[in-house]
């Protein structure tokens, strides 16, 4: 007679609420994790401040007819880098980190689902850049001739593209955190962030780039998030020096939200708890 079988365990499924309350909970832990690193925030705030305050102190020239100047530019540029560098990059190394020293192999033993431990990176990648963003406007409208916008619907283009920035970013961060290891994290990330910023309009203008690379860049959100920044802080008379001599809003708001949905998708599928050689 043969052995009685196991049952076989049906898988946990939770109510949407408990769901919530989950991805709460874990959002305000790393939240509350981020700003005890004292060293990580003071890297996260101090970094993009420090480029613009150089970049815009040494370039000052005017943009045509536009009324617009390079400090301007660069201020919405160091927008779109501190969402990268928020959501992307330190995603990257901080999760990597975690999967080495066996903090996610560890959560891998909790109930904690992947979708909480998702919202609780974008949680934290969310304050942490809005607060980062707000320090860059007020030294941007101090020094450098920046004017915040009036209208509500710039306001509205500002909260879609950021949202849409940080949710795509850190998701492909996730995404990138599985193929790479912990010793060469620095380099694969340090690497690609900073190739984009002078091929997506951070420094210059975007029309002023070589075509192939304004294509190369198209591939990637910083462009798409710098362009968002440039059309609610800078006047309508920059237009012409953007691609199609347009704002782009539509094509924005598609390019985001696909980075979004690959991002996911490819989080879904590839992220892991463990490192490779713990099998």
């Amino acid at each position: 007679m043969s052995a009685p079988t196991a049952p076989v365990s049906a898988p946990v499924t939770r109510p949407a609420a408990s769901l919530w309350k989950v991805s709460a909970a874990r959002s305000v832990l790393e939240t509350k994790q981020f700003f005890r690193e004292k060293g990580q925030v003071i890297f996260t705030f101090a970094m993009p401040l420090l480029m613009l305050t150089l970049l815009a102190s040494i370039f000052k020239q005017r943009i045509g007819d536009s009324g617009v100047d390079a400090q301007q530019i660069y201020v919405t540029g160091m927008l779109g880098v501190g969402v990268m560098s928020t959501s992307f990059q330190s995603m990257v190394l901080q999760v990597v980190g975690e999967r080495s020293n066996g903090t996610l192999k560890r959560l891998r033993l909790t109930p904690l689902p992947k979708s909480a431990y998702f919202a609780g990176k974008i949680a934290v990648v969310l304050v942490s850049s809005l607060g980062q963003a707000a320090v860059l406007l007020g030294l941007g409208t101090a020094f450098f001739g920046l004017h915040l916008p009036t209208d509500p619907a710039r306001w509205a283009t500002f909260a879609w593209v950021y949202l849409l920035g940080i949710v795509s970013c850190t998701l492909l961060g996730l995404a990138y955190s599985s193929v790479v290891s912990v010793q060469s994290a620095g380099a694969m990330v340090f690497l690609p962030v900073i190739v984009l910023q002078f091929i997506s309009g951070v420094f210059v203008p975007f029309n002023d780039l070589p075509g192939p690379l304004r294509t190369i860049s198209s591939f990637f959100p910083m462009k798409w998030i710098c362009q968002g920044m440039r059309s609610v802080f800078l006047p309508d008379t920059f237009q012409p020096y953007e691609p199609g001599h347009t704002w782009g809003h539509g094509q924005t708001a598609l390019a985001l939200g696909a980075f979004a949905v690959v991002g996911l998708i490819v989080c879904l599928k590839t992220f892991r708890w463990k490192t490779r050689n713990d099998g």
